[in-house]
C-alpha cells in the first residue's frame, strides 16, 4: 500500500529537478502523475523513464488559458485530480536598480500567477465533489501544495523579482486555505532553501534556458555564492531534489490532513538567505 494509492497528481515543472523528484515519488506511492514542462521532448522523455502511469502537458504555462488547459488534460488522463504541486519555474537574476520590468513581472507569472490561474481552474470540480461529499457524509481531502523559497520567505540580494513572487505565493497559499478549507481543500507551501538543481549549479557551467518571450538567461549561481552558502547550511550541504520532494510527498498525503495553511522551511537549518 502506498501513501497515493488511487490519487491522481498534477506536478508542474516535473521533468527535472525537484519537480521530476516528486514526481518519481508519487508514483512509487501509488500516484498517476502528469509531468509538466515548457520543452515537449522533455516532459515526453521524463514521462517515459517513470515508472508508473503518467501523462503529458507540454507548453508555456503563464499564457492566457494554459492553466486551464493542464487541468482539463489530467482530468481527461486520470478522470479527476486530487493533488496539485505548483512547482514550476526559473530564475532571472540581477539588482534592484538594473532589473527591466519584463525581468520582475516574469517571476511573477510564473511563480506567483500561475499557481493562481491552476487553482482557480481546479476550484469548480473540487468545490462540487465537496459539497456532495458533504451532503453524503464524507470527507474527501484534496491538497494543493505550492512551492516558495527562502528568498520569499527572507528576502536575497540579487532576486528582488524572485524574492517577491515567492512571497506572493505565501499570501496565496494562506488565502486559499482559509477560503477552500470548508471544502476539505488543503493548501500548504513548502520554503525551499539550497537545493541541488540546474537552477543552483555553478554558473560558470555556462548553461542557459529560453524564457517563454525568447531572452537567454543563464542559470546558476556564481561558484564561489555556492560555497558560500553550503557554510552557512547548519546541515553542511544542499539539499538533493529527493530530499527535497520528501515534505511535498508528506503535505499531499493523508498524513498531512490537519496541517493546512503552512508554509514548510525545507532549509537544513538555514534561514537568513542564500547569499547573506
Amino acid at each position: 500500500m502506498g501513501l497515493l494509492d488511487g490519487k491522481a497528481a498534477i506536478v508542474t515543472g516535473s521533468a527535472r529537478g525537484i519537480g521530476r523528484a516528486t514526481a518519481e515519488m508519487f508514483v512509487a506511492e501509488g500516484a498517476k502523475v502528469l509531468i509538466n514542462d515548457l520543452d515537449a521532448d522533455v516532459a515526453e522523455q521524463a514521462a517515459g523513464e517513470i515508472n508508473g502511469e503518467t501523462a503529458v502537458f507540454a507548453g508555456d504555462l503563464t499564457k492566457e488559458g494554459a492553466a486551464d488547459e493542464l487541468v482539463k488534460a489530467a482530468n481527461d488522463a486520470f478522470g479527476a485530480v486530487d493533488i496539485c504541486v505548483n512547482n514550476a519555474g526559473y530564475t532571472w537574476d540581477g539588482v534592484a536598480h538594473k532589473m527591466s520590468d519584463e525581468q520582475f513581472q516574469a517571476m511573477l507569472d510564473i511563480h506567483t500567477i500561475v499557481p493562481f490561474r491552476v487553482a482557480r481552474a481546479l476550484a469548480p470540480s473540487w468545490r462540487e465533489a465537496a459539497k456532495a461529499e458533504r451532503n453524503e457524509g464524507k470527507e474527501v481531502f484534496r491538497k494543493i501544495v505550492n512551492v516558495s523559497s527562502t528568498s520569499g520567505m527572507m528576502g536575497n540580494a540579487g532576486q528582488v523579482n524572485y524574492s517577491a513572487a515567492k512571497m506572493g505565493v505565501v499570501g496565496l497559499t494562506k488565502t486559499l486555505a482559509k477560503e477552500w478549507g470548508q471544502f476539505k481543500i488543503n493548501v500548504n507551501a513548502v520554503a525551499f532553501g539550497f537545493v541541488e538543481t540546474r537552477l543552483t549549479q555553478a554558473k560558470e557551467q555556462g548553461e542557459e534556458m529560453t524564457t517563454p518571450t525568447g531572452e537567454k538567461v543563464e542559470l546558476g549561481i556564481p561558484e564561489q555564492m555556492r560555497a558560500m552558502a553550503s557554510a552557512i547550511i547548519p546541515m553542511g550541504r544542499p539539499a538533493t531534489p529527493e530530499e527535497a520532494s520528501g515534505p511535498v510527498l508528506f503535505l499531499s498525503s493523508p498524513l498531512a490532513n490537519y496541517v493546512h495553511g503552512q508554509v514548510l522551511n525545507v532549509t537544513g537549518g538555514m534561514f537568513g538567505g542564500m547569499y547573506t
